[in-house]
């Protein structure tokens, strides 16, 4: 069950020690630890990540960034190797400390209990997020076109926002990587926006 669909004292009964269940993996910072059962480690993106997951871990971790100074700090960035997604990045978060629920544990669960009623934590982070995934899209997606046209300097911006204007279905977020227009879509703003043919250009 979601975390985030428990309440605070359930959610941190069972978040306490979690990574004693992991799977073919063993917490190394468990050994540096006096208190390692009362430690959660929370993954949150891994490398293959799609834009929804990489927007909440950013947002995640900008609300416990307060927690991560100190030399005894109640939250600490992880990043385990990985053998199907070469890597996970999370947090481990102290869950109590003598005896009471930390205000780390207690701002995560809040953030749990947000994802839990809403999957994105940060809609302007993740509509941006979208909006440059499909600008770093549109070079491959033109790649057979750029011989054809003379494409200025910064035209993933202007052609993006003539296909948002005209034909918004070509910029659609796909499979949360980012929009990728077809080459007709393409071709279509290409010549729109005056970007001559390159065979023309010396005529």
């Amino acid at each position: 069950m979601n975390l985030g669909e428990l309440d605070l004292e359930e959610a941190a009964e069972r978040a306490a020690g979690n990574w004693k269940s992991f799977e073919c993996f063993f917490w190394r910072r468990a050994d540096d630890l006096t208190d390692a059962d009362n430690w959660t480690v929370i993954y949150t993106h891994h490398r293959d990540s799609d834009l929804m997951d990489q927007s909440n871990a950013a947002a995640i971790n900008a609300e416990l960034d307060t927690f991560t100074s100190g030399s005894n700090p109640d939250v600490v960035a992880e990043s385990h190797d990985h053998w199907a997604v070469g890597w996970m990045g999370g947090v481990s978060i102290r869950v109590s400390k003598r005896g009471r629920i930390t205000k780390a544990f207690r701002r995560w669960h809040e953030l749990a209990q947000r994802l839990a009623d809403y999957p994105v934590l940060d809609t302007d982070d993740y509509s941006h997020r979208q909006y440059q995934a499909t600008l770093d899209n549109m070079p491959e997606a033109a790649r057979r076109l750029r011989d054809d046209y003379d494409l200025p300097e910064g035209w993933e911006p202007v052609v993006y926002d003539w296909l948002y204007d005209h034909d918004d279905r070509a910029v659609e977020n796909r499979d949360d990587r980012g929009g990728f227009p077809s080459e007709q879509q393409l071709r279509t703003a290409f010549d729109a926006l005056g970007y001559g043919q390159a065979a023309l250009c010396g005529a």
